[in-house]
């Protein structure tokens, strides 16, 4: 596998290669597989303005990385990106459009990218952006790639905007009896205006939330919560914790480690009045699978056994009329179910991969 240091070397490398396909740190090895080049060798933080919230890194930079610069200033990605202790990079972070928990209170990484440079399938260098955060002007290019699976090209150098890490946090977790019960606190919570910084639901009926702010507000608005968790109901058992408990729940939540290491992880994009028609399809498959419905009921994240294939998940695609997206495990195509936008997508490639050099699936 090649291992450009330079937007150079990595643009003589597209430009020989008959075809290219590229990763960071290939921890989605569901997305990695057969990579010929990586970006690991492209490293580091560019620039960094704490007063202004914006940093700029090149691609193959560790999350890591970046997450301890910004935490030495107060300061964290809102978009809450997964694998981050895996050693994920932010290039392939952004090319397979990854969001954490935290996305339910900030938004999804697109919303954080404010410009992009990247070698096209012709080798070409294109730069889309800037690095303001109030830069409107021109074709949107870094929203275009988040997402795209790097098949619009190669990310070499990003640049984000960032937030500020709130005073306090604390953590909620209620049990209800059913699925039913738990959706349907769920989507009261996400419909109050309590500002909720998380929301996850984990079948058969636990609801996980975390509150960030003030130390002097989130009492306040813990009690709030808590009030319309019960909804009435005392007998819903509800536990409040804070500290490095509070920072365990959400690091165990988006490094996926409740996911065994013989299960494949599919993301799939949902909405909360599906969850109990996919929490009854998943119950009837004919495999096991372990699920946790993240951002307020609007993402599935499912781990299922390796040997399920993609026919299976093809069929729950189907049924609820939505695309997946596998993220570890061995697929002959990670993207699973119907995928819209075709029309679209082929006058983009026209522009960056006019000879579809990245035309094989390419990887993040």
């Amino acid at each position: 596998m090649h291992q450009p240091v330079s937007i150079d070397e990595l643009q003589d490398i597209v430009r020989s290669s008959e075809k290219v396909r590229a990763c960071g740190a290939g921890t989605k090895p569901a997305l990695s597989h057969n990579a010929t080049v990586t970006t690991a060798g492209m490293s580091g933080i560019l620039e960094y303005e704490p007063s202004e919230y914006t940093f700029t890194a090149l691609a193959g930079t560790p999350l890591s990385e970046i997450r301890d610069a910004l935490a030495k200033n107060g300061q964290l990605f809102p978009f809450d990106p997964p694998f981050v202790e895996a050693g994920a990079t932010l290039g392939g972070t952004t090319a397979s459009g990854l969001s954490g928990p935290g996305r339910f209170r900030y938004g999804g990484i697109r919303d954080f990218i404010l410009g992009v440079k990247m070698v096209t399938g012709e080798g070409r260098a294109v730069f889309g952006g800037g690095k303001v955060v109030k830069n409107a002007a021109g074709f949107d290019i870094p929203k275009l790639v988040t997402g795209s699976l790097g098949r619009t090209g190669i990310l070499v150098e990003l640049t984000f905007k960032v937030f500020p890490i709130p005073e306090i946090w604390t953590t909620i977790r209620a049990d209800f009896s059913n699925i039913e019960q738990a959706n349907a606190a769920m989507i009261r919570l996400a419909m109050s205006q309590q500002e909720l910084q998380c929301l996850d639901l984990e079948p058969p009926g636990r609801v996980w939330l975390r509150i960030g702010g003030l130390s002097s507000a989130v009492a306040v608005r813990t009690d709030r919560v808590r009030s319309l968790l019960q909804n009435g109901d005392s007998s819903v058992n509800i536990e409040t914790f804070s500290g490095a408990e509070d920072a365990r729940i959400w690091s165990d939540a988006r490094e996926f480690r409740w996911v065994s290491g013989d299960r494949s992880l599919i993301k799939m994009p949902i909405s909360p009045t599906q969850v109990t028609l996919a929490e009854k399809l998943l119950n009837q498959a004919d495999f096991e699978s372990t699920r946790r419905y993240s951002v307020g009921g609007n993402v599935l994240w499912l781990a299922v056994p390796e040997t399920v294939t993609g026919n299976a998940i093809d069929h729950l695609c189907q049924e609820l009329g939505r695309p997946a997206l596998a993220l570890t495990g061995s697929w002959d195509d990670p993207q699973r179910g119907p995928r819209h936008g075709q029309v679209f997508a082929s006058r983009l490639l026209s522009v960056f991969d006019p000879g579809s050099r990245f035309l094989v699936s390419p990887t993040v």
